[in-house]
Order: structure tokens, then C-alpha cells, then sequence
């Protein structure tokens, strides 16, 4: 049964007619047309779906949209401002932190999350902060260089 939900997502108020209980992530990509958050497990196992919620990295392919309305969500999409993109996005094209692609923008999410909470991490702490990310392709090393590159440049 649908139901109106206002969200506010990547700063703009939005109302969908969808069943409260839908993913975020369904919302997202199939209403929203929001496509940068990908499914991956649909089991928040594999961080894929990974956006923003009131700053703290989430899961949105198991996060039912009538539960964050109201909350501010920000996507991949979202991150980019006046054309510039975000400065751990360009740490990521910097230190190559991409292969297929397919993970970046949950792992981009979940290093935004880290460094808006932790702007100086120490490697061990982003290791374990991103834990739970998988990347198929295993650029891991390159992914914790571009969190420590944006880290280390002040700019997170």
C-alpha cells in the first residue's frame, strides 16, 4: 500500500508515493533515479549500498525508507558541490582506488563518514572503519591510500 514519504535527500525535499516498507535503496535508484548506489548483496554484508544518513554510513538496501524520512541523506551523487568534487573523490581518481568501479561509491560513503567523524585517522582505523566493505577487484590498499591522502591534505 503506498504512502506519501517526504525525504530530504542530498539537500533537496522530496515526496515519493511508495510503501513505506521499500528499501531506500529501491526508492533510490527506481524513483529517485539516483543510480551511483548500487546493490550488491541486499543483505548490508557488502557495503555496495552504502549512503549517508544524518552523517553516519548506512545500508540502504536493508533501511526501509519510512524509517528515514525527515533524515538527511546524502548520496554519491550528493557529494559533489558547485562542480568540485568532493576532495576524497579525488583522492580516490589520485591514488587509482578503482578498478570495476562497482564498490566506490559505498567505499567513498563509508570514508566520507569516517573522516567527517575522524578527520585524521590512523591506518589502523581506517582498515577497521572499512571493514565490512568488500571490493571484488581487491584495491584495498590503494582505497586506504586515498582516505589517508584526503586525510593528510586537510580537506575531508
Amino acid at each position: 500500500m503506498p504512502n506519501v514519504t517526504s525525504l530530504n535527500v542530498n539537500g533537496k525535499k522530496l515526496q515519493v508515493n511508495v510503501d513505506a516498507q521499500a528499501s531506500l535503496l529501491a526508492v533510490l535508484r527506481n524513483d529517485l533515479d539516483l543510480t551511483g548506489t548500487k546493490y550488491g548483496c541486499g543483505e548490508a554484508q557488502c557495503g555496495a549500498c552504502t549512503v549517508l544518513i544524518d552523517g553516519q554510513p548506512t545500508r540502504s538496501c536493508v533501511t526501509q525508507v519510512g524509517k528515514v524520512a525527515n533524515k538527511q541523506i546524502v548520496t554519491i551523487e550528493g557529494l559533489e558541490k558547485n562542480g568540485q568534487l568532493h576532495p576524497l573523490q579525488e583522492a580516490f581518481i589520485k591514488a587509482d582506488a578503482m578498478q570495476c568501479g562497482y564498490c566506490t561509491s559505498g567505499m567513498i560513503m563509508s570514508g566520507v563518514g569516517l573522516l567527517s567523524k575522524n578527520p585524521k585517522p590512523s591506518h589502523e582505523e581506517i582498515v577497521r572503519h572499512m571493514d565490512g566493505n568488500i571490493c571484488r577487484c581487491g584495491t584495498y590498499q590503494r582505497i586506504v591510500k586515498a582516505i589517508e591522502m584526503s586525510s593528510k591534505e586537510g580537506r575531508a
